[in-house]
């Protein structure tokens, strides 16, 4: 009778692990999961154009100073409307003051001081236009103040997308098909079916120079320096095997 209850323990034990086993694998079956990482990529051509340039006059007396720094910019904003520019699409800054000194020193090369040298005024303008070609044109040719004797220092035009939110949603969508077209390879290779989706996360929004090599960056990389542009962007997405 002993050895007849010893057997049934055991066979209970083995049944027992059986069924415990065969829990673990259905649960370990139902947790695996997918996870890749969709791309998506676009050229485009910037839309925008925005120009920065600078002036400056120095004098001893503040107020010749600012008197000259003002009929600069009589001179450039004439020049630019010139220029087929209308006055909406450019702004000037206010005028900047720094007082410039000269340093002195003795025959040891000691500083013994420094003595007023004058004031310089400076002031920006800045551009801003959907006429790329127009403002590109006129950064060039902008040296010609020169001959007005005002110098005007000319800084390389920027380029920008004003429908940035529009193409960032189009990448997502061509991400997110990229990402299910890898999770459904992989399932397919390694024998199962893909799943409901459990979860989908953005990655980086790059957008840098056609044809350029650039770096990428982990924060993202957001070129100005190009009229032609491709935006990037990654999506990780986490799917469910069956």
């Amino acid at each position: 009778m002993q050895h007849l209850g010893k057997i049934i323990i055991a066979i209970t034990i083995i049944i027992t692990a059986f069924i415990l086993a065969g829990a673990w694998k259905y649960r370990f079956k139902g947790e695996e999961t997918i996870v890749v990482t969709g791309l998506a990529e676009k050229d485009f051509t910037s839309d925008l154009i925005v120009w920065r340039g600078r002036f400056a006059q120095t004098n001893t007396n503040l107020k010749s100073a600012y008197q000259a720094i003002k009929d600069n910019e009589k001179a450039v904003r004439a020049y630019l409307v010139s220029k087929g520019l209308p006055d909406s699409s450019f702004t000037f800054s206010s005028v900047d003051l720094l007082r410039q000194y000269d340093n002195k020193f003795d025959n040891y090369g000691r500083n013994i001081g420094s003595e007023f040298k004058g004031y310089e005024l400076s002031e920006s303008v800045t551009v801003r236009s959907a006429d790329l070609a127009l403002v590109e044109r006129v950064s060039r040719e902008v040296t010609e103040l020169l001959e007005q004797g005002i110098e005007f220092n000319s800084q390389a035009p920027e380029y920008y997308y004003t429908r940035l939110n529009e193409l960032k949603i189009d990448l997502l969508a061509k991400a997110s098909e990229d990402a299910q077209l890898r999770a459904q390879t992989i399932a397919a290779n390694s024998g199962s079916s893909l799943g409901n989706l459990r979860k989908a996360s953005m990655g980086v929004f790059q957008i840098t120079g056609k044809n350029m090599n650039e770096d990428y960056s982990y924060g993202g990389v957001f070129n100005t320096s190009s009229k032609e542009k491709t935006a990037s962007i990654t999506l990780r997405a986490e799917y469910k095997t069956e």
